[in-house]
């Protein structure tokens, strides 16, 4: 069924995003003999490193990512970041290439409101309230309406950027400014959020292959400005817990459709899980299955992806993960502590390669298993901790 990598035989999958969750699935790819593309918009990005050829271009610009993928006529076109013009990707899908998931998931989870009107408005899935504004005045009313303190949010962003809380009237415009600064391809509309008062927020990864739909232990996140901190898996839920956030996960991917593994978060309430968003590729949360898992969230990805069957998703071990975020910009820099973390019990570090640091930015991850996740999330954080970014 597959050719060598490098030969007219080859199977090719090409990542559009390759970051440390893209050099995770080149990896898993190229162990089942895929050869592999990786184009970002900047140069040696983490899956660039190990990726069989690389390529850097705004993948925004529709022109230069027809180009690309006609030069290169990838049988699996695999979208890792939003940040894609993914009116080309639909274009290219109905011409005969395969998109994963599908080129309507990649566009539709793009931005934020076409993923929450999918879910709320056609799916009556649970979620906030919620409204959207294109400017400082019609932000001010959607505030009004939903009222404080809510969550306001670009439609196009990641990592939480551009994400706070407006607690009063008084800090709509701070978060309209903080909104215009850390959305992506020079979007102006917002998302207004009702703020649910939740117990806990987790991410239900769900699996649609040739085996039909399968989920992964919940994962339990904490997240600091949208952007994840720490993630355990498995996360404490109740029978009915679990077969509410498995028939929102279903229903949402299943009108997505394709194959893959789709990350979606969840709201943990009282009396109610809610729906809050859902990304059509491995999730940042769930690199804690590379030490509690018999296949990791990627590779289940690449399994899903090439039309393997995935018979059983085993979790062997509680366990937990801890980020190391830069404090500052800059080119050179080093990270220290990694024999003091690796010196931890069942602990390992991901260190993913990126060519510079930015105020916030993942550098590494500390993975730890134990018998319970309290434990695990206690050694995964002090191992965090032993990480150092020195800058010079």
């Amino acid at each position: 069924m597959y050719g060598s990598p490098l030969s007219t035989q080859a199977k090719k999958m090409m990542l559009l995003g390759s970051g440390e969750l893209g050099k995770e699935v080149v990896l898993e790819a190229q162990r089942l003999g895929v050869e592999t593309i990786a184009v970002d918009r900047y140069d040696n990005a983490p899956a660039m490193q190990v990726a069989h050829r690389s390529y850097v271009i705004n993948m925004l610009d529709g022109a230069q990512l027809r180009d690309l993928i006609l030069t290169e006529r990838p049988d699996y076109i695999v979208p890792e970041i939003e940040a894609i013009a993914t009116d080309v990707l639909v274009e290219l899908e109905q011409e005969g290439f395969r998109v994963v998931p599908t080129a309507t998931a990649a566009r539709l989870t793009m931005d934020r409101e076409g993923i929450r009107r999918l879910a709320a408005e056609t799916l009556k899935l649970p979620t906030a309230n919620f409204a959207f504004a294109d400017s400082l005045d019609e932000l001010k009313a959607a505030v009004a309406s939903i009222g404080t303190p809510c969550v306001i949010k670009p439609i196009m962003s990641s990592s939480g950027k551009g994400q706070s809380v407006c607690r009063t009237p008084d800090d709509v415009e701070a978060s309209w400014n903080y909104a215009m600064e850390g959305g992506r391809a020079k979007k102006t509309r917002v998302i207004v959020e009702q703020f649910i008062h939740f117990e806990s927020e987790i991410t239900l990864l769900t699996v649609r292959s040739v085996s039909g739909t399968t989920f992964c232990a919940p994962i339990g996140h904490v997240q600091k400005d949208g952007d994840y901190i720490e993630s355990w898996q498995p996360h404490d839920m109740t029978p009915e817990q679990i077969e509410q956030a498995q028939h929102i996960a279903k229903t949402i991917t299943d009108a997505l459709g394709g194959a893959g593994i789709y990350g979606v978060e969840l709201f943990l309430g009282r009396d109610q899980v809610y729906f809050s968003e859902v990304s059509p590729r491995p999730h940042d949360t769930g690199m804690v299955t590379m030490v509690t898992q018999d296949l990791s969230e990627f590779a289940l990805h690449v399994r899903a992806i090439l039309g393997f069957p995935i018979p059983t998703i085993r979790l062997l071990t509680p366990g937990a993960s801890h980020t190391l975020k830069a404090v500052e910009e800059s080119q050179s820099f080093r990270i220290e502590g990694l024999e003091q973390a690796l010196a931890l019990p069942n602990t390992q570090v991901r260190v993913f390669g990126k060519p510079e640091t930015k105020v916030g930015r993942r550098m590494a991850v500390a993975l730890t298993s134990a018998e319970n996740t309290d434990e695990a999330r206690a050694v995964a954080a002090e191992a965090a901790e032993k990480l150092k970014l020195v800058y010079s």
